[in-house]
């Protein structure tokens, strides 16, 4: 059997199908892991409370949320890295000269500084969740903002990383991109993680298929891409799975040693 080791899952396109599903092949194959000793973990781009009633399904309470910016060991939280405020508002004003509105998120919330906009809609929407972000746009004063949405089609993001080298701009959705602290990745928030854990370099798994798992990816040393996942996703990944579809978590597992044929 192997060694005791830490497991960390993206969500989106990893746990879960396009559709928002969890494979029931996904779901033992978790539960097997922790019956093995092994530690699982959530490493993902999404808020805290995006989350909850997967984290109850799986009895998960580890995660990384927020792309590493808010960190969460034991129900206890670790780690965080919240937004620098003063170019946050430059770049909130800069967005709506362009008609591009924003969503200030925290540990709790996400608030839109504009009524309605059809790009949140459509962004927001595809993520199947049961939380829609409400109007304020005054939400980043006096609380600190681990992750912002910025709204804007493909190609028109380059204005704002030239202007504001504060921030890492992450594109999750065609008219979406998570506005992150610089250098901010889920691979830091993992190593605060494991340096709470202890677990060896040669003990540490990562799964996951999209652009912010670059960094992931490309730091744990037993790395997998699903199937499904970005095509530089798959060349920076150790191994590459099935798609989440064709039980692409349980098959990696078996791959890399974690769970027997």
């Amino acid at each position: 059997m192997a060694q005791p080791s830490v497991i960390f899952f993206d969500i989106d396109g990893t746990l879960l199908t396009d559709e928002k599903v969890l494979p029931a092949s996904t779901k033992e194959a978790i539960f097997t892991l922790k019956c093995l000793g092994h530690t699982v973990a959530i490493a993902t781009g999404r808020a805290p409370f995006m989350f909850k009633d997967l984290r109850r399904e799986l009895e998960i309470d580890t995660f990384v949320s927020y792309n590493g910016q808010y960190v969460v060991l034991n129900g206890e939280v670790i780690y965080t890295n919240p937004l620098k405020m003063s170019p946050l508002v430059q770049l909130t004003e800069a967005a709506l000269l362009n008609n591009h509105p924003v969503v200030y998120m925290d540990h709790e919330d996400m608030k839109a500084n504009v009524p309605e906009h059809d790009y949140i809609n459509e962004s927001i929407g595809s993520l199947k969740i049961n939380q829609f972000p409400t109007h304020d746009p005054l939400y980043y004063e006096g609380r600190e903002l681990y992750q912002t949405l910025l709204f804007c089609p493909e190609g028109e993001e380059k204005q704002y990383e030239e202007a504001f080298p504060d921030f890492d701009f992450v594109r999750w959705h065609p008219v979406s991109l998570d506005v992150l602290p610089k250098g901010g990745s889920k691979a830091n928030g993992i190593a605060k993680v494991v340096e709470k854990l202890g677990f060896p370099k040669e003990r540490q798994y990562a799964f996951g298929d999209g652009l912010n798992d670059k960094q992931m990816l490309s730091t744990i040393e037993n790395s997998v891409a699903m199937g499904n996942g970005e095509e530089e996703i798959k060349q920076v990944a150790k191994y590459v799975t099935k798609s989440v579809e064709e039980d692409g978590i349980l098959h990696g597992l078996q791959m890399v040693g974690l769970l027997p044929k």
